[in-house]
């Protein structure tokens, strides 16, 4: 078992010069957690894989292609390969999002239980 204590991981350096923690690697998927102070945001961007966010606190903007919308903790947003999206945070607050790109389709098995 290996636990990670995301709050003492270094953030990583990215395009965005916001805080973002590589929370999980392997070769088919990866995780990360990005922190947006108020006022910050991540600059428009594409991934050539589906990605999906899931909101771990504050209230933030989401926008994809020409959508946009105000998300909350607790909100999970699918975003497809290929399409502009991109993060602000436009509250008084920290928004945290957890980032997770899956990198194949998987084995299509569904769980078993043992």
């Amino acid at each position: 078992m290996k636990i990670t204590e995301v709050a003492q991981l270094t953030s990583i350096k990215n395009p965005h010069n916001v805080d973002v923690r590589k929370i999980f690697e392997s070769p088919n998927t990866s995780a990360v957690v990005i922190t947006l102070k108020p006022g910050e945001a991540l600059k428009k961007h594409v991934t050539p894989v589906d990605v999906f966010f899931y909101v771990l606190e504050g209230t933030g903007i989401v926008e994809i292609g020409d959508e946009r919308q105000s998300v909350s903790k607790d909100s999970v947003v699918e975003s497809p390969a290929m399409v502009a999206h991109t993060w602000r945070n436009e509250s008084k607050s920290v928004f945290r999002v957890m980032v997770v790109k899956m990198l194949t389709t998987g084995t299509g098995k569904d769980t078993r239980l043992l």
